[in-house]
Order: C-alpha cells, then sequence, then structure tokens
C-alpha cells in the first residue's frame, strides 16, 4: 500500500510539475500566477461537485437494484404458490396421479369444448340459412321485392364462407356446399318468381312488337318489376366484379336479368327463322340472320333508352361499386344479351362451311362487318375502362376455336387465283392512259388490277382485331401477290435485256422468227420501248401505292405495333406474334426492325412496313428506265451514223439563209431520219412518263446525242462559217423536235450547252461587228472569208488591237443575255458607243491560244461555262481559216 502511495505521490508530482512547466515558462509568467491558482481552485470545485452527483446516482442505482430484487423474489415465491395450487387442483379434477398426466386430460377435455362451441356455430348458421330461405319463400308469395333482402343477406354468408376457407384450410366443405346450394335454390325460385310478373307485364304491353301499349300502369308495374330483378342481381353482380379485380379474366359479359327475360322470345323468334329447313336459313346467306340482329337494335333500341335507361342509372346510384365491372349503358347492355344467340348459330354453322371455301370466305367477311357495324355504329364496349375495343365474334371464331389457319389458307388460294386470272387476261399488258392523272406514269391494266385486288385483301383483314392475324394476312397473301407481280416483271425486263444482247440477236436472226416462235415481240424500235415502259410504269405505280399505304392509318397502327413487339423481343429467338419470328418478319417487311440500338432514344426509327417490298420495285423500277434510256440513245446514235458522215462542212458558203431565219431554214437531209425518231420515242414517252422520268431520260438522250455529235461531227469535221451555221441549224432543229415531243421548251438545250457553245465557238465570224448598222457588213465578211488570202486573213485577223483606245481589249465588260425560245444563250460585251459587241474569231483565237489565264477570260467573256480551255482550242482549230 505504500508503494502503491508512493508511486501514485511520485505521479501526481510529475503531472504538477509538467504543468507548471507548461504554464510557467519564463519571468513574466509569474505575473499571472494568481489567474493560474483561481483557474486551478474552480476546477477543483467543479469536480467535487460532479463526484458529489455521481455519489448520489450510485445510491439511487443501489437501492433500486435491492427493491427489484426483492420483488422478482416475491413474484417467484407467488408463481410456484399458484403452480402447485393449480397443479393439486389438476390431480383433483382429473383425478390423476401426477401433475402432467392431469395437463393431457385437461388439454383433451378442452378440445372437445371447442369443438362443441364449433359446432353449435354450424347449427346455428344452419338455423339461420333455414330462417332466411323460409322467410324468402314465404315473402315471394305476396312481393318478390320483399324477398330480396334474405336473399342477399344469404348471398352475403357465402361469401364470408368463402372468404374464410383459405384461413381454415378448407375445413368444413360440406356446410359451405349446403349454405351454397340452399342459397342457389333460393335464388331460383325468386329469379322464377320475378321473370314470371315481368313475362306478363311484357305480353300485356305485347313485347317485342313495334307498337306496344305503353300506359302508366303498364310502365309502372315494368319498371317495378325490373327494378326488382337488378336488385336480385346485385349480390352476384359485385361478386363477379370482386372476381375480375382480382384475376385477369375472359369471361362472356354479364346478361342482367330484365333483358334475359326480354330477349327470351327475341331467341323463339330467332330459332323460327335461322334452324330447321325455313327458307330464311341459308348456308350461302349468313347475313340473313346478323342483319336480323341490328334489325332488332334498331327496333326496341329507342324502347330501352326511354324505359330500361333510367332504371340501370337508378341501380348504379345505388350501388357505385358497379360503374368499374357493368356500363351504365341499356343499348350496350341490350347488345350483350343478344351476343349468345349469334354466337351460338355461328358456332353451329361453322363445321358445315367450314370445307366449302366460298361459303367460309363469305361467311367471315360478312361476320366481321357485323362485329365493325356493333363495335363502330354502336359504340359497343362490354366493360367500362377497357384499353382495348371489343374483339368482336370472328376472334372468337379464329382463335379461340381455331378457324384462323383453314380461313386463311381459303382467303390465299382466292387471292393468288384472282391474281391468276387478272395475268391470263387478254388485255393485262396493255397500258391504261386513263388510270391516272396527267403527269403521272402509266402502269399496264394489270397493274391497276393487282392494286385493285391488294386493297380488296386488305379490307378483308382490316377489321381484324388480332395483331397476329394482321401480320399473316400481310405477309402470307399481300405480300405474296406483290412479290409474284414483281418476279412477272422482273421476267419481262430479264428477257429484254436477253434479246436485245448480242447472243439475243443471233438466235432472234434477221428476221426475228425465232422470238415470234416463242411468243416473244421485237425488242427492238417502239415495240421493245412499249415493253419497257410497261414494265417502268407498273413499277413504279405500284412503289408509289406501297409509299401511300404506309400513311394510311391502319398500316401506321400495324408498323408501330411491329416495331414495339420487335424492341420488347430483341433477340435471336425473338417473335413479334405467334410463329412470326423477328428475322423473318424483317426479311418481308422492313430490316429497320432488327435495329434495337435507339430503342430508348425516343427518335423514330424510320422505315415503314413496305420497305422491302417497296426497295425491290424501286430497283426494277431504274433498272427499267436504265434500259429506256439504253434504248433510246442506241438508237438515236445509230440513227445519226449517215449524219455523221455528211461531209463539205468546210466547202458550204452561204446563201443568205441562216438559221437566224429559222422559217426559211432546211435541215440536213441526213437528219430526218433521226429527227423522226426522237419524235416518235420521246412523243411515246411523254404520254407514258412522269415529268420527272421524262426530264431524266431526255437529258440523258441530250447528252449522248451531244457526245455523239462533238466526237463524230464537230471534232472530225472542218468547218467554214456557212458550214457552222448548218451545223447549227441542224442542232436547234434536233432541240426543237425534242421541246416538242416531250412539252418542255428548252430541255434539249439545257441538255446539249456544251455542243451548242462549241458550235458557236466555231461559228464565230472573222470581223467584228455590232448590231444594227454593222451587221450586215459583218455577215458579208463571213460569208466571203473562204476566198481571202491566209496572210490577208491574219492582218485582217490581227487588227482588232488598235480598236481599243486603252490597249485593253482582253478585259472586256461581261454582261449575260437571257435564254432564247430555241435554247440558245448569249453573252454580249457593250463597245464604247453603246452597241452589242460580237466577238470575232481572230480575236478569240489569239486569246484562246495565248495562255490558259487568257482563254479562260475569254470564255468567260463570251458567257462560254462548259468548255474548257484544250476544249476551246480544240474547237478553234476545226475552223478551216484557224486550222489552215
Amino acid at each position: 500500500m505504500a508503494s502503491l502511495t508512493r508511486a501514485g505521490s511520485s505521479e501526481l508530482d510529475t503531472r504538477v510539475k509538467d504543468y507548471l512547466d507548461d504554464k510557467i515558462q519564463t519571468a513574466a509568467d509569474f505575473e499571472g500566477l494568481e489567474v493560474l491558482l483561481q483557474q486551478a481552485r474552480t476546477q477543483q470545485q467543479l469536480l467535487k461537485k460532479q463526484l458529489e452527483e455521481a455519489s448520489s446516482d450510485l445510491e439511487r442505482a443501489t437501492q433500486a437494484l435491492h427493491e427489484h430484487e426483492t420483488s422478482i423474489q416475491a413474484k417467484a415465491e407467488s408463481y410456484q404458490e399458484q403452480q402447485s395450487d393449480i397443479d393439486q387442483r389438476l390431480i383433483y379434477i382429473t383425478e390423476a396421479t401426477t401433475s402432467d398426466d392431469a395437463v393431457k386430460i385437461f388439454e383433451t377435455s378442452m378440445a372437445k369444448c371447442r369443438r362443441l362451441d364449433l359446432a353449435t356455430g354450424y347449427l346455428q348458421l344452419l338455423q339461420e340459412v333455414d330462417i332466411l330461405g323460409e322467410q324468402a319463400r314465404n315473402d315471394s308469395k305476396t312481393s318478390v321485392r320483399s324477398a330480396v333482402p334474405a336473399y342477399t343477406r344469404l348471398r352475403s354468408l357465402v361469401k364470408a364462407l368463402h372468404d374464410a376457407q383459405p384461413a381454415a384450410e378448407g375445413a368444413a366443405p360440406h356446410l359451405v356446399d349446403h349454405v351454397e346450394q340452399q342459397t342457389s335454390q333460393v335464388y331460383a325460385q325468386l329469379k322464377e318468381a320475378a321473370s314470371s310478373d315481368l313475362n306478363k307485364t311484357l305480353d300485356r304491353m305485347g313485347w317485342p312488337k313495334k307498337d306496344m301499349r305503353l300506359d302508366g300502369k303498364m310502365v309502372a308495374d315494368w319498371t317495378e318489376q325490373v327494378h326488382t330483378l337488378l336488385d336480385l342481381q346485385v349480390p352476384d353482380l359485385l361478386l363477379e366484379s370482386t372476381k375480375s379485380h382480382n384475376e385477369a379474366s375472359n369471361a362472356q359479359p354479364t346478361i342482367l336479368l330484365p333483358l334475359e327475360v326480354m330477349v327470351h322470345p327475341l331467341q323463339l323468334r330467332f330459332r323460327y327463322h335461322f334452324y330447321g329447313k325455313r327458307a330464311t336459313n341459308r348456308l350461302d346467306k349468313p347475313e340473313y340472320f346478323l342483319s336480323h340482329i341490328l334489325d332488332l337494335l334498331e327496333d326496341h333500341n329507342g324502347f330501352l333508352l326511354d324505359y330500361l335507361q333510367p332504371a340501370l342509372d337508378d341501380i348504379f346510384r345505388s350501388v357505385p361499386e358497379l360503374e368499374d365491372f357493368l356500363y351504365p349503358d341499356a343499348t350496350s347492355a341490350f347488345i350483350s344479351a343478344l351476343l349468345p344467340m349469334v354466337s351460338a348459330k355461328v358456332l353451329a354453322l361453322l363445321p358445315q362451311i367450314s370445307s366449302q371455301p366460298q361459303l367460309f370466305s363469305h361467311f367471315m367477311h360478312e361476320l366481321m362487318s357485323f362485329d365493325t357495324t356493333i363495335r363502330d355504329s354502336w359504340a359497343y364496349t362490354p366493360t367500362p375502362h377497357s384499353l382495348s375495343d371489343w374483339k368482336g365474334l370472328s376472334w372468337s371464331v379464329l382463335v379461340t376455336h381455331e378457324y384462323f389457319e383453314p380461313w386463311l389458307k381459303v382467303e390465299k388460294e382466292f387471292a393468288l387465283a384472282r391474281y391468276e386470272a387478272i395475268i391470263a387476261a387478254s388485255d393485262s399488258g396493255e397500258i391504261d392512259y386513263d388510270s391516272t392523272g396527267s403527269g403521272s406514269s402509266k402502269p399496264t391494266k394489270s397493274a391497276i388490277r393487282v392494286n385493285d385486288l391488294l386493297e380488296t385483301i386488305t379490307d378483308r383483314y382490316r377489321p381484324l382485331s388480332s395483331f397476329s392475324h394482321k401480320l399473316r394476312f400481310l405477309i402470307d397473301i399481300q405480300l405474296e401477290v406483290f412479290d409474284q407481280y414483281h418476279q412477272r416483271l422482273h421476267g419481262s425486263l430479264e428477257r429484254y435485256i436477253m434479246d436485245s444482247s448480242a447472243l439475243g440477236k443471233v438466235i432472234q436472226g434477221p428476221t426475228g422468227t425465232a422470238n415470234d416462235a416463242r411468243g416473244i415481240n421485237n425488242v427492238s424500235g417502239m415495240n421493245g420501248l412499249e415493253s419497257l415502259s410497261k414494265v417502268f410504269g407498273s413499277a413504279e405505280y405500284l412503289e408509289r401505292k406501297m409509299s401511300d399505304w404506309g400513311d394510311d392509318i391502319f398500316f401506321l397502327e400495324l408498323w408501330v405495333e411491329l416495331q414495339d413487339r420487335a424492341r420488347r423481343n430483341a433477340g435471336s429467338n425473338g417473335t413479334v406474334g405467334r410463329d412470326l419470328p423477328v428475322s423473318d418478319v424483317a426479311s418481308r417487311t422492313s430490316a429497320t426492325i432488327n435495329q434495337t440500338d435507339d430503342a430508348d432514344s425516343g427518335e423514330p426509327d424510320g422505315g415503314a412496313l413496305f420497305d422491302e417490298t417497296a426497295s425491290a420495285y424501286q430497283r426494277l423500277r431504274l433498272k427499267a428506265e436504265e434500259q429506256i434510256n439504253e434504248l433510246v440513245i442506241n438508237a438515236v446514235t445509230a440513227s445519226l451514223r449517215p449524219y455523221s458522215k455528211v461531209a463539205g462542212w468546210s466547202s458550204l458558203i452561204s446563201s443568205g439563209t441562216t438559221a437566224s431565219t429559222p422559217s426559211s431554214f432546211t435541215p440536213t437531209s441526213a437528219l430526218d431520219a433521226p429527227l423522226q425518231l426522237l419524235s416518235d420515242h420521246l412523243s411515246f414517252l411523254s404520254k407514258v412518263l412522269a415529268a420527272a422520268p421524262l426530264r431524266r431520260i431526255t437529258r440523258q438522250v441530250c447528252l449522248a446525242i451531244q457526245k455523239y455529235m462533238w466526237d463524230n461531227v464537230l471534232m472530225r469535221h472542218n468547218f467554214s462559217a456557212s458550214g457552222a451555221e448548218q451545223l447549227k441549224g441542224d442542232v436547234e432543229a434536233i432541240e426543237k423536235v425534242i421541246d416538242a415531243s416531250i412539252y418542255h421548251p428548252g430541255e434539249a438545250a439545257r441538255g446539249m450547252r456544251r455542243l451548242n457553245e462549241g458550235i458557236r465557238l466555231v461559228g464565230l465570224p472573222i470581223r467584228p461587228s455590232t448590231s444594227n448598222s454593222k451587221s450586215a457588213a459583218g455577215a458579208a465578211g463571213a460569208a466571203g472569208a473562204a476566198g481571202v488570202d491566209e496572210e490577208m486573213e491574219k492582218e485582217e485577223g490581227w487588227g482588232f488591237d488598235n480598236d481599243d483606245d486603252d490597249g485593253e481589249s482582253d478585259e472586256g465588260a461581261t454582261a449575260a443575255a437571257g435564254a432564247e425560245s430555241d435554247g440558245q444563250s448569249d453573252r454580249s460585251d457593250k463597245d464604247a458607243s453603246g452597241g452589242d459587241k460580237v466577238f470575232s474569231l481572230w480575236e478569240v483565237e489569239k486569246r484562246v491560244f495565248k495562255s490558259n489565264e487568257s482563254a479562260r477570260n475569254v470564255l468567260l467573256d463570251m458567257g462560254i461555262e462548259t468548255l474548257s480551255e484544250s476544249d476551246a482550242r480544240a474547237v478553234l482549230e476545226r475552223r478551216v481559216e484557224v486550222g489552215s
């Protein structure tokens, strides 16, 4: 202990020393010694206070612990006494020798007591059920409506028993069954009594005649009896409403009891007319019984809206829970009551007509038309807040009873048979000039009829409610017809290409007898052009129709649904419907449905339902247009060969008649055949092609003529001024024929601008001249140029340098003149006197051959844009004055 005291004292001394060393480090720190002592005293007092509080808390905790210990001990002693007392009492009551045996005997007795209580409850429940049943039967003798509360109580007991079954692990099934049987018997008795009363009232009213007796007393009785039946049905409706909320159900819509009674005489009349051997019961006339149902709606809808609707409004106001289960609409309720008889008749007919394609197809068409009328004209929806329209009886036939595949097979056979009849028609290959408006390509009559067939097919499956069925119709029938017609057009085009090839011409022979024996028309000239135009017009027509269908609301909805299903079922084994893999559907409709990368971007994927088929027709159309271009170009260039061999362009002397007076100008005789060919071919094309492809083909023909004339005429011969004028007139004659044939002035000049500029360059006058007073002198100088000595020509040609005062003649100002009606465009400069300057041959020749930059400038001044510097030099060298 002494050592511990010394250790503690030593530790305290060390801490004091450290504290003083920390607080007093210099002599100046002694001045604050009083403050340090005061702080130490304050901390000492605080510590003493805390120590006192801790001691007090410890004392109270010790006291509480002692009290709690005493209480627990007392309770334990009390429990031991009670346990001993209970054991003694159990032993005494059960006459057992030990307490354990006494507990077992007592538990057995308590189980018997619980079973007795349960049996008592069962007996009380049975007694209540019997009392309620007897009460309902007695009350129904005087008034069925007064018996409804007793039945409602019975129905509530049945519901309570069913709700308690899961917790009781299915106990007392016989009790539940007995209560249900009693409730059903009461319901049947009350329903029979109320229905009998309503039937009597209906008989007095004259239902279902059009002219019924509707006096106040009868209407009041009818309304009272309708309310009674509705009140009787309310518990069942509430129970069905609960089931519909808890689980998905495809059950048929509930029929209201008053309407069940009112529809009964209509059912009898329906069976009388449309069953048995009556004349109205015909397999080939399903529209008879379907239109009869629609007539019943027309005849009785007014009465139901006037008298039944208020009763329904009352019942829905008193029981608002029914609004989520039944439509508070008398018309829809009446339709729900009529549909079972129609469904029964439909199912009775199907086994008889499903093996007869014509009857089966007609029957399904009429049934879908009936569904559409009920859905659209009568706005029928069996349940409120439904996210989709009523599927119709046709959906039940095709899906529930699995008649879709046989029907699809029948419709496909009919469609393909109709397609074969269209193709086999004698006039199927004729061009229909009246089917489309002006400015559109003309298809063949077969293309028009195929389109009509496809629209009829669309109308066939448009009313279907199943997405899978619509897509199957589209792929198996509609796209199949498209594909077969595409194969026919493609085969026709391939035969033309083969027959027009070198090998085909060898096989055909000079007279075409081989082709005639095969039934193939001559592919040359107008016959070939007409064949190609048929392919082009038909392909473009159907391609345009597919584009129009892509914007139709029906196909748009189908496309959106297809994209959504493809995104939700993406993957190697994904499907968009029954037996419809995504990959197969994409190959027949559009490849864009396989693109799932941007599924969450919110951007539209693009594409359309007919992408693949439309692309095939587009490729066919472009290929046909290419062949038309080739045919016309080959024919025109072949007809121009004699013209390219015309000589004497350099020796022609002007006779005073130039291209400037077109009324008296005569084209070269070798040009007669090409002009006639162009007129025939382009006039025909202008009748059968739309404006856009006609312009494209015309431009290609003009470019081909330009190239041929450039290579074989302009670049092969030498020209005098008069020869150039003659060539210019010939080209203008070609342009005039082309423009007149396609009814589009200026189109030919735009396509042969390079040739026109070359001819303008080669036809430049030797001497410069201005308009008006100087034009005659310039013309005379050009006419006599051929007889002038070469040195003199050069002197005259180079003499223009002194005409410009500033010596900068190379940089004349440029002004643009508009294109004339014949397609020729000129650019001229103003001279100092204000006249229109005409460039002379030697002026242009000097600047063109001087340098590339000088050549570009003079060509720009002249308004020549399509010729390069080398082209301009080559053209000028074809002028006899320059080349010599």
